[in-house]
């Protein structure tokens, strides 16, 4: 009995050292600079997000926030770096709706996409925008319909990358349309939108952030959105359900950190974030470009989540899309 009374006491106290160490990194919580991975290439929405909320974050918080660039295998490197980073709150990602997808479209996913992370908050939700080049003949949603179903030669839609909300509302496009259009992934929208300006290949489905500068330079035209309805920001640009009933995708940005996220860490990352995207100047940016902020809570999140990997199951299932 005092054997046993010996090891529990001891237990106690390692577990007394342990809370207090914990407690102790929380209290001095940032001390050195954050990395922000994002995996996407410089340009597009994931990247505009990062550093716009990056930035606003680095300042709440005393410390710096660093962008880190990881656009590789539609996802998956800049996602294993963060799952299997240290819990400590100085390795995050800006994940979007390609993270869940990846679960319906790789069963072999070095992690796993929902467990192995620690979601902090939904930052926004937005449709996508179906942009075509300037010197492309559609002017009109109509036309596009009529343009793509008689097309000669080969029809081809990119997007940024494998998996991207892009990528699936290219195949759902396929499916409801009646066309047999191939995908070509990028590493991320930025890269994928210059092509599109270059005439390499015919149509995009690209998320608002990026898609939205581009329209109002005259660079590219928009013909589309992907959300249920017009959006107060394109009043003129009609959804994409008003000529294929039914055709839906909203697409969302969120930040992870790895699992198992000291609450007081993940609580504070959470509540700052928040804070940023309720500030006025952050929502007009965030609006101006067809999207909404959000900022739930990491429950919140973590259900939206379970329910997207299954929607996005689902249209993989249907609309066949593949890894390659």
């Amino acid at each position: 009995m005092k054997q046993i009374n010996r090891l529990v006491s001891i237990a106690v106290v390692a577990g007394c050292f342990a809370w207090s160490a914990a407690s102790r990194a929380a209290d001095s919580y940032p001390s050195r600079p954050i990395r922000l991975i994002t995996p996407a290439a410089p340009g597009g929405t994931t990247d505009f997000l990062a550093r716009l909320v990056g930035a606003k974050l680095g300042e709440a918080l005393k410390q710096q926030v660093v962008v880190d660039n990881r656009a590789s295998a539609s996802g998956v490197v800049a996602a294993d770096i963060t799952a299997h980073s240290p819990p400590d709150g100085y390795t995050l990602i800006v994940v979007y709706h390609q993270h869940t997808v990846n679960a319906a479209l790789n069963p072999k996913l070095p992690y796993k996409v929902l467990d192995d992370f620690t979601p902090i908050t939904q930052m926004t939700a937005a449709g996508l925008l179906l942009l075509v080049n300037q010197s492309s003949p559609p002017k009109t949603l109509k036309e596009f319909l009529e343009w793509t179903r008689s097309y000669k030669g080969p029809l081809n839609f990119g997007s940024a990358g494998i998996g991207s909300g892009g990528h699936l509302a290219g195949e759902l496009y396929n499916l409801m349309a009646g066309v047999k259009a191939q995908h070509i992934p990028y590493k991320g929208t930025g890269p994928a939108l210059i092509d599109l300006i270059g005439g390499q290949y015919q149509y995009n489905f690209a998320g608002m952030s990026g898609a939205v500068p581009m329209v109002r330079a005259g660079k590219l035209r928009g013909l589309a959105v992907t959300a249920p309805k017009r959006l107060p920001a394109l009043p003129d640009v009609p959804a994409m359900a008003e000529a294929l009933p039914g055709f839906e995708i909203v697409g969302w940005y969120g930040v992870f950190g790895p699992a198992k996220l000291p609450k007081a860490i993940l609580t504070r990352l959470h509540d700052e974030i928040v804070k940023i995207l309720q500030r006025p100047d952050i929502k007009d940016i965030i609006a101006g470009d067809g999207a909404e902020p959000v900022g739930n809570t990491p429950e919140e999140f973590r259900k939206f989540l379970d329910a997207d990997v299954a929607k996005w199951a689902k249209l993989v299932k249907e609309s066949g899309a593949k890894l390659n």
